[in-house]
């Protein structure tokens, strides 16, 4: 059974100038792994961005936004070995919503220069 839906586009420019301004934003927001790989990218704002609309659009899926117990670079997409992008909770952020009986979350990312895009499923 669906649980819920989440959209969520942002400016490619926006994660830009935070990342590029803000000390810590990169950090705070993204997982190692995440950051390892938009780091490797040529257009790696783009993939920063894609992966920022996802953690938003998973957020609204819940219908919890960010709450307490949850942080941003917890919330990690990754690819599985076909190159699909995969949501993965970890650590206290996979406790909080533990109490969800998630059994499946589908993530689709789309970027284009100026704009990153994500939409979650979550099942149950």
């Amino acid at each position: 059974m669906i649980l819920g839906v989440g959209i969520d586009m942002i400016e490619v420019e926006r994660i830009s100038t935070k990342i590029s301004k803000e000390a810590g934003f990169r950090e705070l927001v993204f997982s190692k792994n995440e950051i390892e790989y938009c780091e490797a990218r040529t257009n790696k704002f783009e993939h920063y961005g894609a992966r920022f609309a996802a953690k938003e659009a998973f957020l609204k899926a819940v219908g919890t936004g960010w709450i307490n117990g949850t942080s941003f670079h917890e919330i990690e997409i990754v690819k599985d070995e076909n190159g699909k992008p995969e949501l993965v909770l970890l650590g206290e952020t996979a406790v909080t919503f533990q109490s969800l009986n998630i059994k499946k979350i589908s993530v689709s990312l789309s970027h284009l220069k100026s704009i990153a895009s994500a939409v979650v499923v979550i099942e149950n």
